[in-house]
This record gives C-alpha cells, sequence and structure tokens, in this order.
C-alpha cells in the first residue's frame, strides 16, 4: 500500500508524493511495456500501488491528485493508473459518501486489506444514457441490460451500477460479482491494455434492497454528480502524471536525438515545443489542484469546476502527446510516447467528450449571469 500523508506540512507532503513516485517507477515502469504487448494484470503490483483510504479514509482530495499524478508519473502506465483511480476513488468514495453504515462495513474493510476490487463502467460516470433497466421485486429488484468498457470487471468483487426505472428515474447499486443473472465477459479494447476490461451482462440480475447505494430514484443528483466529478478530476490527476514523464522523455529527446547530423536541442522550434510542454503541465496542474481543493471544502461549485478542469486536461493531452511523439521522431520508436499518444485517445473521448463537457460550463457561466 501507499504509505499514508504524515500530516498536513507542506515538505511531508511533497516527500511521499516523492516515495510514491520512486515506488512507481521502481515496481511498474520496468514492466509497463511488456505487460501492455501481453495484456498482462499483475494484481500483486495493483495492490502494492493502490492508493488507501482516499477522502474520508484519511487523505484529502489534494493528497489523493496529488498522489495519482505521482502515480502516473512514476509508472508510465496509464492503464494502471485508471485501474488504482478507478477502484479507489470512482467506485470507493460514492460508497464512502452514500453508503449505509452496513454497506460501509461490509465493504470498506475489505477494500483497504486490498481483497476486495471494485469495478466500474466507464461509460456511466457522465450520466449519459444507461443501458441497465431496474424493476421493483418486492422489497427487492431485478436488472436487465448490459454494460461496456468496465474498467477491472474480470477482477471486482463488486460494481458501481446505475440503472433506470420506467418512470426515467435512476438508481445507483452496489452489485457484487457473483449476483445470480449477473455475468461478466472479458473483453479488449485497443487502448489502455493493462487494465483489465469487461462487459456485464444483467439477465434479470436479482440483488437486494441493500444494494440501494443512496436514495432509490436520485442517483440524478447523488451519486451522479459526484461519480461525473471524481472522473473528470482524479482521472485526469493519473494523466497529469503521465504528462509529466512526457515532458521528461521529450527533454531526453531534445538531448540524443540527431537529425541531419545535428542534436535536435539546437533547434528553436523544438525549444519552444518543450516550453510549451512546460506550460501546459503547470497550467493543469495548478486547475486539477484548485478544484480539488473544492472537493475537500465541499464547495457546490465543484462540478462545473470539474467539468472545465477535465475539458483543459484533455485538450492538454491531445497537445502534448502530439508534440513528444514529434519530438521523438518517427525513427526513435519510444515505447512510452507510442503507448501513451494511443491511450491519450481514449482519455480525450471519454468522461463525457466535448458534447458534455462544454455544456455543463456554459450553464454555469449562465448561472453567475443571471
Amino acid at each position: 500500500m501507499l504509505p499514508k500523508f504524515p500530516g498536513d506540512r507542506r515538505d511531508d507532503a511533497d516527500a511521499v508524493v516523492e516515495q510514491v513516485r520512486q515506488l512507481a517507477g521502481h515496481l511498474a515502469r520496468p514492466t509497463a511495456a511488456a505487460r501492455d504487448r501481453h495484456r498482462e494484470w499483475d494484481e500483486t503490483l495493483f495492490k502494492a500501488l493502490t492508493v488507501p483510504g482516499t477522502f474520508g479514509g484519511g487523505l484529502t482530495a489534494v493528497q489523493t491528485g496529488a498522489l495519482l499524478a505521482a502515480l502516473g508519473e512514476g509508472s508510465q502506465d496509464p492503464g494502471l493508473a485508471l485501474a488504482v483511480t478507478t477502484h479507489a476513488v470512482l467506485v470507493t468514495v460514492p460508497l464512502r459518501t452514500f453508503g449505509t453504515e452496513a454497506q460501509r462495513e461490509r465493504y470498506l474493510p475489505a477494500i483497504a486489506a486490498g481483497d476486495w476490487i471494485g469495478g466500474l463502467s466507464l461509460l456511466q460516470t457522465s450520466g449519459g444514457v444507461t443501458t441497465v433497466t431496474a424493476r421493483a421485486a418486492g422489497a427487492d429488484w431485478v436488472l436487465s441490460g448490459s454494460l461496456e468498457l468496465v474498467a477491472l470487471g474480470p477482477k471486482a468483487h463488486h460494481f458501481l451500477v446505475i440503472a433506470e426505472h420506467s418512470t426515467g428515474s435512476r438508481t445507483a447499486f452496489l452489485v457484487d460479482a457473483d449476483a445470480p443473472g449477473l455475468r461478466v465477459e472479458e473483453s479488449a479494447p485497443a487502448a489502455l491494455r493493462t487494465c483489465p476490461w469487461a462487459r456485464l451482462v444483467f439477465d434479470d440480475c436479482q440483488v437486494s434492497a441493500d444494494a440501494v447505494l443512496g436514495s432509490v430514484g436520485d442517483a440524478a443528483t447523488e451519486v451522479e454528480p459526484l461519480l461525473a466529478s471524481l472522473d473528470w478530476v482524479f482521472v485526469s490527476a493519473a494523466w497529469l502524471g503521465i504528462l509529466r514523464a512526457l515532458a521528461s522523455e521529450s527533454l531526453g529527446a531534445l538531448r540524443t536525438r540527431e537529425v541531419a547530423g545535428a542534436p535536435v536541442g539546437h533547434s528553436q522550434a523544438a525549444r519552444f515545443t518543450l516550453a510549451d510542454l512546460a506550460i501546459q503541465n503547470e497550467l493543469v496542474g495548478g486547475l486539477l489542484e484548485r478544484v480539488a481543493g473544492l472537493f475537500d471544502e465541499s464547495a457546490p461549485t465543484a462540478y462545473q469546476e470539474a467539468a472545465s478542469a477535465r475539458l483543459f486536461a484533455a485538450s492538454a493531452v491531445r497537445v502534448v502527446t502530439e508534440a513528444a511523439a514529434e519530438l521523438a521522431g518517427p525513427a526513435v520508436g519510444d515505447e512510452f510516447v507510442d503507448r501513451a499518444y494511443r491511450d491519450a485517445r481514449f482519455f480525450v473521448s471519454s468522461g463525457g467528450g466535448s458534447e458534455l463537457l462544454r455544456p455543463v460550463v456554459a450553464a454555469s457561466m449562465l448561472e453567475e449571469m443571471l
């Protein structure tokens, strides 16, 4: 497990972040390329790098974001970073926030011990169209439908699922992998290959009333806004670490790569590109830290601010990965740059994409004008 912050002092926090970066570099980076090529899942590695606690478990949102960025930078493994973020933040924080005392007592100790892993469809983090329905069966519920792009699906003990009722309202559920009528089918998307993926099929899946997370019919105002905000901020935080690693790789390319017998670093255009990468990273880092601070303050504007942060982070990820690939050059074949470039396309299109994020930001601006 990653170490906890020993206190609020800045030098203590920086020391822990550096420790995480080095740990990820030592444990995950040497095998990242091979695990990606062979779609290998290393559960021991995952448990060693899983962020403990998060939010109510001992870490602030700002601290969690800093650790995830350090994990991404040290590991140079976007798939592994997404797996850790999905389990430790996207699934666990809504459980801490909206779970009943019985749910927290049942799940959280096993999660903290690394025995139970939580999975989630990344198509359900943006409040879009749901493909799972729920109907009452006495005091219990029956779920039907399917979910694609379920991160950690084949390895998960439980899943966070949003289901729609015939009335159009939605309810969040914690569904165990062994629930009657639930089938987990492994899948293999082209990107983020070091994260295990699955498709969930709900064939009249039976869950008890105790599986409801939050209030019945109120997921759209409870779990879903929190889930979207967590995705927008903390998945972006892990990618901030990837961007920092790409900047370091680009600096190395400037020092060692030659074109027509001259070092690339002698090119003013290449130097300007490197400066642009550094600026993008600084801006993303500052924005994400500020929005994470709003989580710690329970600020009501966090949802809109999180959407702005994700929109800017997606733009920066696109710019930085393209620039890093250009600086590396086609003949270099830098496997980390290639993986990051491939996986960045997935990140940019996820979280609802600009089609969702821009209206959220615009709505916030209109509210301030009225």
